[in-house]
Parts: C-alpha cells; structure tokens; sequence
C-alpha cells in the first residue's frame, strides 16, 4: 500500500488523536472543511501530515496548503504534498526543486505520483548529477528510477574532483600525484557503472538508448558488453555492434548469431572500424559457406 494511502480505520484514529481545538477534518470530502484546514494559519505538521494521507483530498485544497507558509517549514510537509497524486503539477514541479538529492529520489519513486510529476522530478535530480558526491551517486545509481540510472551511466566520467580532496592533496616528491588521483576517479566511475547495471529499474530501453547515445564512453560499452545480464540480450548485443568502441572478441562473439544479411545491414550504419567490420562479415561469409 502506497505511504500516502490510509485505511479508512487509519483515517478514523489519527483523526481520534488529534486535540480537541484542532479543526475538525470530516471523513467524507467536504470541501468546505478540508480547505479551511488548509488554510489555517496555526495548522501543525501533525496535522497537515493527517491531512495529506488522505486519498481523495481535491486539487483545491491541496494549492491552498501549498500557499500555507506555516506548514510548508516542514521538510516532511513539503514532501508529502509533492507526493500526493492529486497535487497539481504547477505546484508539486516548483516545489520539488527545492528539495534535497534524496528528497527528490523518494517523491520520484512514490507509487502516487503522477508519471508526468515523476519525469520531470527525475529531470531534476539528472540536472544535478555533475554536483553531487561520489557516495551520493552510488545511492542513486542503486536506489533511484532507471531513468535517473541511466543518465549515470553516461556521467561517471564527470565526477566531481572536489569530493575526493583528500585524494587531490597527496603528495609524491613535492608534487600533486596525479595518476593515484586518477586511478581513484576511474575507479569510483568503475563503481557506480557497475551499480546503476544492477539497478532493478534499469530496462532494457534504457540501456540501449545509453550505449548508442555519442556521449557513451568505452568503459560503459565495454561494461555492457561483459555484463552477465545485459550482454545476453539480444537487442542490447545489436546496439553495441552498432557502437564504436566494441572490441574485435566480442564483436564477433555478438554476430554469430545474427543472419548474415541482417549483419550486413546492422553493420552500414554501424560505426564500428572499418577493420573490425571487414572482419565481421568475412566470418559471417565464411561460416555461411560451411
């Protein structure tokens, strides 16, 4: 059951709870009610929590707790209002981009939300993926939506130096060492390729669009290319023939299964090397012949 759904026995307790003085928030949609809840100015975060649990509350209500000041100082407030699938998107979009890394990862994957709310809260957190830490890109690329793993995919080679300062301060004979620094960024980017492939949201879509986009670097094909999930999928094996920086093993490992016309075709608009595709299509005849 989605976090932001009650039962009605739920709804009937946290509403027995609640003080006496509190404004009085009827089971059944009366709008008239739920607004005046909304609006007020002493409401707590207990209370617009209670509120925002509820299923059915009308877009009305939920723009006028948005406007609600009060309330909104509440990090969890603000989070569940964002979440709530009756939200309206002019409200839930703006309010998302205030929030933290994670933050938008948990409105993102709330059952709730809207598809378009979530792309484009995904759309968000993608924006800023060149600013946060290493650590934090690791949590995303095993936690977030495949979308959001997918675009790590192409980032790993922009991590941002400044999170491994300590790295960056060592000294070798007087001077910065700068191949221990690299070796820690390529391998930090080895991780969080290695852990957005096991992401249980990435899709197969996903992983195509990546490894042809011309952003794809040689260590993701090659990721792909050796992955015990991935590199058994047959559509996956077609894009990365079509990709340039597939090595000549694995290349001819992925055609022998394909027909030799097709090959041919697939290989046209390939831009794998000239070399690697002569190769290609000399096994591809040879092994029709036999």
């Amino acid at each position: 059951m989605s976090e932001n759904v009650m039962s009605k026995d739920e709804i009937l307790e946290d509403e027995n709870a609640l003080p006496s003085t509190a404004l009085a928030i009827s089971p059944t949609p009366a709008s008239a009610d739920l607004l005046r809840a909304a609006v007020d100015p002493a409401l707590t975060e207990d209370l617009a929590l209670a509120l925002l649990k509820r299923p059915d509350l009308p877009p009305e209500v939920l723009e006028q707790l948005a406007k609600n000041s009060n309330a909104l100082k509440s990090r969890k407030v603000r989070i569940a209002l964002a979440s709530h699938p009756h939200t309206p998107r002019h409200v839930s979009v703006p309010l998302a981009r205030q929030f933290y890394t994670f933050d938008l990862m948990k409105v993102a994957l709330s059952p709730g939300v809207p598809a378009d709310v979530k792309v484009a809260v995904d759309d968000v957190l993608i924006s800023r993926l060149k600013t946060v830490t290493v650590g934090e890109r690791l949590t995303l690329a095993r936690r977030a939506s495949g979308r959001v793993a997918a675009a790590l995919l192409l980032e790993v080679e922009s991590i941002d130096r400044k999170t491994d300062r300590k790295s960056d301060g060592r000294i070798v004979d007087g001077k910065v060492d700068c191949k221990i620094k690299d070796a820690e960024t390529a391998a930090h980017a080895t991780r969080v390729t290695q852990t957005a492939l096991e992401n249980p949201r990435l899709t197969e879509a996903l992983v195509i669009n990546s490894v042809l986009r011309p952003a794809a670097s040689t260590a993701l094909v090659h990721a792909v290319a050796r992955h015990q999930k991935w590199s058994r999928r047959k559509e996956i094996r077609v894009a990365l023939l079509r990709t340039d920086h597939l090595s000549l093993a694995r290349a001819l490992e992925f055609s022998r299964e394909i027909p030799s016309a097709r090959l041919q075709e697939l290989l046209a608009s390939s831009r794998l090397s000239a070399r690697i595709k002569d190769q290609l299509l000399r096994e591809s005849q040879s092994s029709k012949v036999v």
